[in-house]
């Protein structure tokens, strides 16, 4: 099966996420601290692990410094999302997910250095394409507004660091395994939700949350974490047979699916999300997709 079949399950079951995230924030932690929300993506992947280590025993047989730094990048992983959430807790989704089309660009970056990646012209070409596509469906044409600096800081610190989880993850999925670098950076993100409940006021918010809202929060959430899930595998199962760059471009059109379940969300249920469909908008958007299939032509020739 294709690679991209892989890379575009990312953000098509991510944009969905971000819908998710913003009406859990918008409905349960508007007052409270996001972090809390982590401590439920931690344990997603903790109840991952026994299944992973069911159908891969091998996970475990691995060096101590392999572990420590695959580890790592789970936790990464997890403090990108920190970020990311706190900028949804201020701003509409549609306003976020613009801000993930700075991974790939530092993605290549790193690729670059570390892992020597080389792309062709045209795989160039075509990522390029891609992260316009997902930008022109961010333009904003007429509207002002005062630059969002704490926007911005925090969802380019997010890309970089999510970059870096990505990096850290395809070396050590095409070193060893990628099952077994998965099961390691599940056990990353758990050490970060065990971390967030030793601090007091989290943990105490966590029950409350739990107790107050548990069939609302716990269905909700649980379907979003494994929706989150299923994009995650998908996207770094691509980065097993594809640059990094060009994976992470594909993710970057998270951006232009935001907005295209935005429109369906506003035609069937608006109120959990509304988005703009006037006629300038609708073209906006086409032309966006012309530009991402483009790209994706270029890059599959």
């Amino acid at each position: 099966m294709s690679w991209l079949f892989f890379a575009f399950s990312g953000p098509v079951l991510w944009a969905i996420s971000v819908h998710l995230d913003k009406y859990l924030v918008e409905r349960f932690f508007k007052q409270s601290n996001v972090a809390v929300l982590l401590i439920f993506t931690a344990f997603v992947g903790l109840l991952m692990l026994p299944f992973i280590w069911f159908f891969e025993p091998s996970a475990i047989d691995l060096d101590v410094e392999k572990i420590a730094i695959i580890a790592a990048s789970g936790i990464l992983y997890m403090g990108a999302m920190l970020f990311y959430l706190q900028a949804l807790q201020s701003e509409e989704a549609s306003v976020v997910a613009p801000f993930f089309q700075a991974s790939p660009l530092f993605g290549y970056v790193l690729a670059f250095f570390v892992l020597g990646e080389r792309l062709s012209a045209m795989q160039m070409a075509g990522g390029m394409l891609i992260i316009v596509g997902a930008a022109v469906v961010s333009i904003r044409v007429g509207e002002r507004g005062a630059f969002k600096l704490r926007l911005a800081a925090l969802m380019l610190t997010c890309g970089f660091v999510l970059a870096i989880a990505a990096l850290i993850f395809k070396i050590f999925a095409v070193e060893v395994a990628f099952w077994t670098t998965t099961f390691w950076m599940f056990v990353g993100e758990a050490v970060f939700g065990a971390v967030l409940l030793t601090v007091g006021r989290y943990r105490t918010e966590f029950v409350r949350l739990v107790r107050t809202n548990t069939a609302a929060l716990l269905s909700i959430n649980a379907s979003n974490e494994l929706i989150n899930l299923g994009g995650g595998l998908g996207n770094r199962y691509a980065l097993l047979f594809a640059p990094l760059s060009l994976v992470q471009a594909i993710g970057s059109t998270t951006t232009l699916f935001v907005f295209l379940f935005g429109i369906v969300l506003s035609l069937f249920v608006p109120h959990i999300g509304r988005e703009n469909l006037s006629g300038r908008e609708l073209v906006q958007k086409g032309i966006a997709a012309l530009f991402v299939a483009a790209g994706v032509a270029l890059i599959t020739h």
